[in-house]
This record gives C-alpha cells, structure tokens and sequence, in this order.
C-alpha cells in the first residue's frame, strides 16, 4: 500500500517563519547523502534525485511560530524536513535543515499526525490519529 501510495499521512510542523502563500503544492527533487544522514533539494531532476510532491497548509501563527499541516504524496528521506526548509520554513528544533537554534531535548518540532488507509478485505477506511503532547517548544 505504501509503494502503491495507496496511504494518506498527515503531519504538523512548527515553523520558524511562515509560508509565502498559505497553501500550496510543492515539488522538487531530492539527493541523499547517507554519509551525512541528510537529504538535498534539487529544484529540477539531477543525477541520483528522485522526485517529492507534498502539499502544505498554514492553519495558524503563535507569537513566534507558525503552524502547518503536511501531507507528503511521496516517501522520500527527510522529505518534509529539507522541502520546508528550502521554502524558508525551518522546523522549530531542526538545525541541520537551518532552524536558528536546538530545542532543549534535541527534538524537532514535527509530529506524524495521521495516517488513513483503506483496510484491504472489509474496504472500510482505517484513521489512525496520534495524540499530541504538550511540551515547552513554544517559548
């Protein structure tokens, strides 16, 4: 089901800097590089690249950050996290992808929201939610 892209996932970001629109579909191509554990955004197709699509969402703004909603249409490496960087989104926490500073615990401010699938005998849509915690990321 996930090679087929067959299953729907949600994220929510933290955000150091908003979003130039407020939605929108983003596509590009990424390059990773194992040694460094870190993914590379190419804005067209180069050797060893593959092709990212994600669409994002701004639901909202607090004093300092801004919060999106992220839904990858494909699978790749640190995908969400170099694609929101390369548009001026650094998650909160997330220094290799150029946020300003760590969190205390070494986090980063992205949790896998949702994933929604089609259960595949009863063909009914399985919704998984994961709750969310809160912690002291937003001062």
């Amino acid at each position: 089901m996930f090679k087929n892209r067959e299953i729907q996932k949600t994220y929510w970001a933290i955000v150091e800097s908003p979003p130039s629109e407020t939605s929108g579909t983003v596509v590009n191509y990424l390059k990773k590089n194992a040694d460094r554990n870190k993914s590379y955004v190419y804005h067209h197709e180069t050797k060893d690249s593959k092709e990212s699509q994600l669409l994002y969402r701004h639901v909202g703004s607090g004093d300092k950050y801004h919060y999106l909603e992220v839904e990858p249409k494909t699978g790749r490496h640190h995908q969400i996290r170099a694609t929101l960087a390369d548009i001026g989104c650094s998650i909160k926490g997330d220094v290799k992808y150029m946020a300003k500073r760590t969190n205390k615990d070494a986090s980063v401010c992205l949790h896998a929201r949702k994933i929604e699938f089609m259960h595949p005998v009863k063909k009914e849509l399985i919704t998984i939610t994961a709750p969310t915690t809160i912690r002291a990321h937003l001062g």
